[in-house]
């Protein structure tokens, strides 16, 4: 392997983006993943409209993306009640210049994988290989350390090295070898799909419960003849810290019968969640995890993204949506200061600690938060929330979160490309 070339590990969403976005401005790289096929795996996840853009400008349209989920037109948060605590327009509805787009996270995945092999060619992505740890070498360069699916220990060297491994990274864990274990905050969670009738604007993200114990619905897929779509169901409930969440695995399939009598009393006008539940062929448990943030992302001329780098609750939907912006953004320094360890070292400055900021309000609960002031204040029950939140409490909560999570919508909108269309990176050090 030639030593311009970038390796990077971890063929996830921001493994994959990551690797378009280095062919978009002309540096090789090579894709290695440790299981040994690809499949659609996992259920719902929303891509903020920061994420949306970044992606159209790698050309992947709303055309591709309609094949794969729809757009948001909504964002509701309801109490236990099944009264509206706070509800805001999302996408073009809400007037970015992008939707915002809840998507089957394995489709996603899959369409992202075919982009790689179609433009970096068939030998991009080698399955199989998983990136045990890395050696610094002497010229500044590194070497991947690599289990083959044979079981043999192979090395591969390059230039950098990246790490987007997930959560479990083998990457991180030989960078920062005395980081905490995975923290966990007492909330487990039951995730399927099921065919329903999507309710309020059709395609609404809707957060209905208390902060300990609720249920988050919204479609990934346009309605067919008979006006159905494929309803994302996310059932959430919190349990004292000595719950013993290692049992849970991550998307352990589970029968109904273990958890779907918790969330009897959620029928509403519109909505009757047990008889959704009950229309699930499957059903996984998930712990809800996190990582404590890092001091740093970089070693050298290695880096970690995405989950590897800053794990997040997802109750900000904005943990894929992050991997890709972590990607867009490596594209965008490398522009300036090739392929190096220096670009690595600004990406470090300019984002680690910005984005562990926003990982730890994921941890107090993200935009949820706001169900926990009316637990604080009105124990869940309300006749108008603007006695309990006003409006401008409410509007402002929502609004710094977005800020923090760098998709407000006038920022945005008046940012420039991330990366100039036909931008090219001029010399790939050797």
């Amino acid at each position: 392997m030639r030593h311009d070339h970038v390796l990077i590990a971890g063929g996830g969403i921001g493994g994959l983006v990551l690797a378009l976005t280095l062919h978009e401005i002309g540096v090789p790289c090579t894709v290695f993943e440790g299981v040994r096929e690809l499949k659609p795996l996992g259920v719902g996840i929303n891509l903020q409209p920061n994420a949306v853009r970044e992606l159209e400008d790698l050309g992947i349209g709303e055309a591709e993306m309609d094949a794969v989920g729809i757009p948001a037109r909504e964002w509701a948060l309801v109490g236990l009640n099944g009264r509206e605590i706070f509800s805001e327009p999302r996408g073009k509805l809400a007037g970015y210049n992008w939707h915002q787009y809840a998507v089957h996270r394995g489709e996603f995945h899959m369409m992202l994988y075919r982009k790689v092999i179609e433009r970096l060619g068939p030998d991009a992505v080698r399955l199989g290989h998983k990136v045990t740890g890395y050696r610094h070498e002497a010229d500044g360069g590194v070497t991947a350390l690599i289990e083959t699916p044979a079981g043999e220990n192979i090395e591969e060297t390059g230039a950098l090295l990246f790490g987007a491994d997930g959560i479990h990274s083998a990457v991180r864990a030989q960078m920062h070898p005395d980081q905490p274990p995975i923290h966990w905050g007492g909330t487990i969670m039951w995730r399927g799909t099921a065919k329903g009738v999507p309710i309020r604007s059709g395609s609404s993200f809707v957060g209905l419960g208390t902060s300990r114990h609720r249920v988050v619905i919204y479609p990934i897929s346009h309605p067919d003849a008979d006006g159905l779509a494929d309803i994302n169901w996310i059932a959430e409930q919190t349990y004292d810290t000595d719950h013993d969440w290692t049992k849970s695995g991550w998307f352990r399939p589970v029968e109904l019968s273990e958890f779907a009598r918790e969330f009897d009393g959620f029928v509403y006008d519109g909505l009757d969640l047990p008889a959704l539940l009950a229309k699930s062929d499957l059903a996984y448990e998930n712990p809800m995890i996190d990582r404590d943030p890092l001091p740093t992302w970089v070693d050298g001329s290695v880096a970690l993204i995405g989950d590897a780098a800053h794990p997040m609750y997802p109750t900000g939907s904005n943990g894929a949506s992050q991997a890709i912006m972590d990607a867009r953004q490596i594209g965008r320094i490398m522009l300036d200061k090739g392929v190096s360890a220096a670009a690595l070292a600004d990406f470090d400055a300019a984002f680690c600690a910005s984005i562990g900021q926003v990982a730890m309000r994921n941890r107090g609960a993200g935009p949820f938060g706001l169900l926990n002031i009316v637990d604080e204040r009105c124990g869940g029950q309300f006749e108008d929330i603007d006695d309990v939140i006003p409006a401008d409490e409410r509007r402002a909560f929502m609004l710094a979160y977005q800020q923090a999570a760098g998709f407000a919508k006038d920022r945005l909108n008046a940012a420039p490309r991330t990366i100039p269309a036909g931008a090219q990176v001029v010399s790939v050090p050797a």
